[in-house]
């Protein structure tokens, strides 16, 4: 069954000295201040376009792998993610980092590697990203 995702964002002004809010519609967790600055200089306490995007793909690339790696027998104790989002006023969203530690018993370097790789290629958010260059960055914990 399909589901449906909702965040709004009511924005005032022009670009370079407006600001506005997003707020998570669908989960009603919270509502925070956007603005330029925020996305082509210091956060200041703000969000941006690209942290929201790091925190969508840090969380769907952790779930991607935990699944992949329960598939195959092999359930991690622990997935940690960070995801980097690098933005360039004038280009766009110009690459993303993940960085990956996970913690694996029973499992290999090389086969925790090929898990990290799957689930780079089949989250769903790294595929509606596929125009931007994605590398990873994976570490199996003892």
């Amino acid at each position: 069954m399909a589901t449906t995702r909702t965040a709004t964002t009511q924005w005032q002004g022009p670009l370079m000295g407006g600001a506005g809010t997003v707020s998570l519609d669908t989960s009603g967790v919270g509502t925070y201040e956007v603005s330029w600055p925020s996305r082509a200089e210091a956060a200041n306490g703000k969000t941006s376009p690209e942290e929201l995007i790091a925190a969508a793909h840090s969380s769907c690339y952790s779930m991607a792998l935990s699944h992949g790696l329960a598939g195959a027998g092999t359930p991690p104790e622990t997935v940690r993610t960070v995801a980097n989002v690098t933005f360039q006023p004038g280009e766009g969203i110009t690459g993303i980092t993940l960085s990956v530690k996970a913690r694996v018993p029973g499992l290999t370097a090389e086969a925790f590697e090929a898990a990290a790789q799957d689930a780079k290629a089949n989250c769903p958010v790294s595929k509606a990203l596929a125009g931007v260059d994605i590398t990873l960055e994976a570490e199996l914990l003892a």
